[in-house]
């Protein structure tokens, strides 16, 4: 790849110090994400600082901007050339386009994303949880397609359950933000359920906390977030066993949200769920032990929604094998270690 700026310059160190300044800014901009990336293998958890960076400067410029349209314009401009291996003179453009060749992540894996960037711009409602998830699929699915790549998997089963705990991840999201979103003049509940409850999204942001109506609502997203939990957590077998703890623990973290939403009744309007320090704390030391993978069927097809993202990985070349880091003897008392210094250091955040 021709990286613009380097010349005289040793291409790897250039590439090192671009992964660093992605590192920073995920250390600032998600200290729960940087935790939890901390189990994953080094090399690894570089190509993911380099994607969560390109992925949070893009949806920041977007969502905060004055000129949505010219943002995502941008976006995809520097997208495009990252994509042609001539990115802009950036940390983050770099490390991205590094990643996309090194991984052989095609681009329309992120031109999804950034579709769920302008979904958002323009304030898109959704009418049914198929429409939810097809906006799931973009926002969230990617960032599991993209996870999977850069662990070295590519394999239609491996990628389908990744996408399955992208959608039930984003699904927990959707239940756990109702009155925040409301309140903000957005809503991601299925139109056709509002309509069911008889209510609309203007009556939710009037809401100081949830009637009936909506902890049924609450209760109905994160039911259907449930069967994906369970197949996407299959699918972690399919991983490389040094990357399968990481996994494991965000999945256990964001299914965990589901718990306090249900222990607070089901109120996503007076308030927003959290899971505790130390409960985040007991399930990343948990993650070492493998679970049970319960009936789920890893074979299962894709989810229909996401069924394009696997379509796209199969018709892009593949990259050189990758090995990885072996995992370290003795790991998980290293883990449970690692979370109680970040929790006394306060960069373990009870939100996030």
């Amino acid at each position: 790849m021709r990286v613009p700026g380097t010349e005289g310059v040793g291409t790897a160190d250039f590439l090192a110090s671009d992964l660093a300044a992605c590192g920073r800014i995920i250390r600032e901009g998600s200290k729960s994400f940087h935790a939890a990336s901390l189990l994953l293998p080094r090399d690894v958890r570089a190509a993911a600082y380099a994607l969560y960076a390109f992925c949070r400067v893009s949806d920041d410029a977007v969502d905060e901007g004055a000129h949505p349209g010219a943002a995502l314009q941008d976006v995809r401009r520097r997208l495009r050339l990252a994509d042609a291996g001539q990115p802009d003179p950036t940390s983050v453009d770099r490390a991205f386009a590094w990643v996309l060749q090194a991984y052989g992540i095609p681009s329309a894996v992120p031109e999804a994303l950034v579709e769920g960037f302008e979904w958002d711009a323009q304030g898109r409602r959704h009418e049914t949880l198929q429409d939810v998830k097809s906006y799931a699929a973009r926002v969230a699915a990617t960032v599991g397609v993209m996870m999977t790549l850069v662990m070295g998997v590519r394999s239609c089963q491996a990628l389908a359950r990744a996408c399955d705990l992208g959608l039930a991840m984003q699904l927990t999201n959707i239940a756990r933000d109702i009155g925040e979103d409301a309140r903000a003049g957005r809503c991601y509940l299925p139109a056709q359920w509002l309509r069911e409850a008889g209510l609309t999204p203007e009556d939710l942001g009037a809401l100081s906390e949830a009637d009936e109506r909506v902890r049924r609502l609450t209760e109905r997203m994160l039911e259907a977030a449930r069967p994906l939990y369970a197949s996407g957590l299959s699918g972690i077998a399919l991983l490389p066993e040094a990357c399968r703890p990481a996994i494991r623990a965000a999945a256990a973290i964001y299914a965990e949200i589901g718990v306090e939403i249900a222990r607070a009744g089901h109120d996503s309007i007076a308030q927003r769920a959290v899971v505790s320090k130390r409960r985040k704390i007991a399930l990343a030391a948990g993650s070492f032990i493998p679970g049970r993978l319960g009936a789920a069927d890893r074979t299962a097809p894709p989810a229909p929604e996401c069924q394009f993202l696997i379509d796209a990985v199969e018709a892009a070349p593949a990259p050189p094998p990758i090995v990885l880091d072996a995992p370290k003897a003795g790991s998980a008392p290293w883990a449970i270690d690692l979370f109680l210094r970040l929790e006394q250091r306060d960069l373990y955040p009870e939100q996030g």
